[in-house]
């Protein structure tokens, strides 16, 4: 018996890991800002990291820039290239504040391009949307998962001690 309610409480906590694992999958990509040549569409991973990926407008091929220059709220923020072509933008130093409005200055194929876009908030359908309101949303499922696990594990105790 004893076996039994120890599986389950197990069970049910490694389903609410995998929900939570799955719900922190990538975040999609969001039309953040476009002009006549270029298109940058954004994501964020994490809080701490935007993810900016440069493509042409006309046929949505990948741009190198040469040069990416981001601010916000009168503040440079560091852009490193990624392997995969896309750029990554810490906004560690902002303080947890959402960016706002963003300010680019892309320089490819011989033009620099000043581009402006608003970091919309993701969509209520969105995994990101999912991750960041996961812990929120069923803080009272954790607590309730918490509380019958101390009740088993004591129930488990008590019985062992009778016998």
């Amino acid at each position: 018996m004893t076996r039994y309610l120890a599986a389950l409480v197990s069970a049910a906590l490694a389903a609410t890991g995998l929900a939570c694992a799955q719900a922190a999958a990538e975040a999609p990509f969001q039309p953040l800002a476009h002009s006549a040549l270029i298109s940058v569409d954004a994501a964020a991973p994490t809080p701490d990291t935007l993810t900016l990926r440069i493509r042409h407008t006309a046929d949505q091929t990948p741009v190198a820039p040469a040069q990416l220059a981001v601010t916000t709220q009168g503040r440079s923020l560091p852009a490193t290239p990624n392997p995969d072509g896309t750029w990554s933008v810490a906004l560690k130093e902002l303080g947890g504040r959402a960016p706002g409005k963003l300010d680019l200055v892309i320089g490819h194929e011989g033009i620099r391009e000043l581009l402006s876009g608003t970091l919309a908030p993701p969509a209520a359908g969105t995994a990101a949307a999912a991750a960041s309101g996961l812990v929120r949303d069923h803080k009272q499922l954790a607590w309730w998962i918490l509380n019958i696990t101390i009740v088993l594990i004591a129930a488990i105790a008590i019985s062992r001690r009778m016998s």
